[in-house]
């Protein structure tokens, strides 16, 4: 298999875009990625579109506005993961020699829901019982407190954070900083989660071109590998699980760490999935950034932030970037474009050279999560 590199990247400033379409919403970063990879739409052979609540065809009507058609278009629906779905299908396509240039897509307008928790398959026995993700994620929270000792304070710690990086983001939903004590008093969502630890709903898009080593080397941009990319489903367990310990993630991790040749130890930035606050102290152990068990030191002691071990989520994270769902995973994947190749500003990880990205989607019964995908990229020299 030959290289598959990021040669463009863009995103729209998340938030409550009402008035727009799929299409208003993910023309202006397509547009302006394909502008700086230095490719015409004539040039791409192949389009993957994320996306969770866009309905049929959600690509095609994207496309067609800029009389793009006649290639394969791939729309991928798979929860919060989707966005990074789709780039790990352009990975797969580009590396494989398939195609020589993919563009990927990621979009959603949560909006159109008018507030209040995700819709979720009705047919699920847990959804059934009144299961939605808050829940889910405050069920983790409470375990994670009652095993590890910890005060719900630590909880908040995570949105303060988040807050202060995404202060710095532009394209954040959020951009004011928060204190401890405004999380907690924050309104409750689902004990101990209030409504500062929860990832806010809205819309947004994003957009990266992906090319092989040849093209990568005529063109005058600014290129990052994609030195791996691995997508697993949950897998099936009744009975007792660990909600601590989530499979999928750990699996995934494992994997991408052995197909780029590198270890958790090598990784200078990561965007992972904190829709809530439990999340990232979760992910922090099983993408192996810290020992198990040592996740809550591992954040007071600022080792995942700027000056740490390794800057968790310069973005804002979920948490403040907002959460588009099938936008996100390719959200990351600008983020960390724009980070190893020091176009992030403010919020720039000072020598950044290996960046990783990590989206989960959906909860479904008798499943860690229904699908998580995990991308490794590297500045090219």
């Amino acid at each position: 298999m030959s290289g598959a590199y990021i040669v463009g990247a863009a995103m729209i400033p998340m938030g409550k875009h009402r008035d727009s379409s799929y299409s208003g919403l993910a023309l202006p970063p397509v547009l302006r990625a394909l502008r700086e990879s230095g490719l015409g739409k004539d040039d791409i052979e192949a389009v993957y579109c994320g996306h969770a609540f866009g309905g049929m065809l959600t690509g095609q009507r994207i496309i067609k506005e800029i009389g793009m058609g006649g290639i394969p278009v791939m729309n991928v629906d798979n929860a919060c993961s989707g966005g990074a779905s789709a780039l790990h299908l352009a990975f797969k396509s580009v590396s494989s020699g398939e195609h020589a240039a993919a563009l990927v897509i990621g979009v959603d307008k949560l909006t159109q829901f008018g507030g209040g928790t995700l819709p979720l398959v009705a047919e699920d026995p847990e959804v059934q019982q009144g299961m939605v993700m808050p829940a889910l994620y405050a069920m983790r929270a409470r375990r994670y407190l009652h095993e590890r000792g910890e005060p719900v304070s630590l909880l908040a710690q995570v949105s303060v954070k988040a807050r202060r990086h995404g202060a710095k983001n532009p394209f954040a939903q959020f951009r004011k900083e928060i204190t401890i004590d405004e999380v907690l008093a924050s309104r409750a969502i689902c004990d101990p989660l209030t409504l500062l630890q929860c990832c806010p709903t809205g819309d947004g898009a994003a957009a990266v071109v992906v090319v092989n080593e040849r093209l990568r080397r005529r063109l005058d941009a600014r290129a990052v590998e994609i030195a791996g990319s691995v997508l697993h489903s949950g897998t099936p367990t009744t009975g007792f699980r660990n909600m601590l310990r989530p499979e999928i993630t750990r699996d995934c991790a494992r994997d991408v760490y052995e197909q780029a040749g590198l270890g958790p130890q090598d990784v200078d930035v990561v965007e992972l999935h904190d829709a809530f606050t439990i999340a990232e102290l979760v992910y922090y152990e099983a993408l192996g950034l810290c020992q198990d068990g040592e996740s809550a030191r591992f954040l007071t002691a600022g080792k995942s932030t700027y000056g740490g071990d390794v800057v968790v989520n310069p973005s804002g994270g979920l948490l403040s970037k907002g959460h588009p769902v099938g936008c996100s995973g390719v959200a990351q994947a600008v983020e960390m474009y724009w980070q190893l190749t020091e176009q992030a500003g403010a919020r720039q990880v000072p020598g950044a050279r290996i960046g990783m990205t990590h989206v989960t989607g959906g909860g479904i019964a008798g499943l860690d999560h229904g699908a998580c995908a995990v991308h490794i990229l590297k500045a090219s020299d």
